[in-house]
């Protein structure tokens, strides 16, 4: 007997983002983006941690189409800028996206300190038709590096070597990066509250 598999509208339209989703949770779940599911609005993200903008996305996209839906809020967070980027990591230049110019900006504000250390955090939440919400985060720890290393990953990773790795996350393959990144973590925690609610 085969089980198809649980559609989950993912509320994201960034390519990065839904290929990660996919490998991280493509054996379990149908991962849709918001486009394709024909959603074109963007959802204001206007709360002050990740888990509240996560839960944002997620709610309106499940109300919305009246689904299953799944948000990620994510970005990097540095000790010696206390705290920041973190959820304006995606805009931190001032125009949202823009990985060369956000990079550029962050090697200017650490050239001056000696502690690069940093993490990369992801809020993960999934809501339901019928109002039902869960969420789950994850955190993976490193330090900036002084240039940018490799072609792979998105935003900040060929800035971010990993120290549980060893390895620039700009180096790194899918598969390593996933096994210790932030939102493969908070992926994976949310995927046992789903076992553990019997939603899995």
């Amino acid at each position: 007997m085969t089980h198809s598999k649980m559609r989950l509208i993912v509320a994201s339209n960034n390519s990065n983002k839904l290929r990660e989703f996919r490998e991280i949770l493509g054996e379990r779940f149908d991962i849709v983006s918001m486009h394709e599911a024909g959603i074109d609005t963007d959802i204001e993200e206007s709360g002050t941690t990740f888990e509240e903008n996560a839960l944002i996305k997620a709610r309106a996209v499940s109300e919305k189409l009246g689904c299953i839906a799944l948000a990620d809020d994510s970005g990097l967070c540095m000790y010696a800028l206390r705290g920041a980027p973190g959820i304006y990591s995606a805009r931190f230049c001032g125009r949202h996206g823009d990985d060369k110019a956000n990079n550029r900006l962050l090697l200017e504000k650490l050239s001056d300190e000696t502690d690069r250390r940093g993490y990369f955090e992801s809020a993960v939440a999934i809501c339901f038709p019928d109002g039902r919400t869960l969420t789950a985060s994850g955190r993976t720890f490193g330090v900036i590096l002084p240039e940018e290393h490799g072609e792979n990953g998105f935003g900040y990773d060929p800035l971010f070597f990993s120290t549980e790795i060893d390895k620039c996350f700009g180096i790194a393959s899918a598969e390593e990066k996933n096994a210790v990144s932030h939102r493969g973590r908070a992926l994976r925690a949310l995927a046992e509250k789903m076992r553990a609610e019997g939603i899995l």
